[in-house]
């Protein structure tokens, strides 16, 4: 027979999507520093060429 699981106190709950949403944070911060920097590579070699 089926048994129900314990349930989880909000204050786990609310910990664990913290440090999930914490991690998207972060991903987008360094995602986005790497897009910058390629731009900005980009466009210094450009400017480098059109001498």
């Amino acid at each position: 027979m089926p048994v129900p699981k314990k349930r989880l106190s909000k204050a786990k709950t609310r910990t664990r999507k913290t440090l999930w949403k914490q991690e998207a944070r972060d991903k987008a911060e360094k995602a986005l520093a790497l897009a910058l920097s390629l731009l900005k590579r980009r466009v210094s070699d450009q400017a480098g060429t059109d001498k």
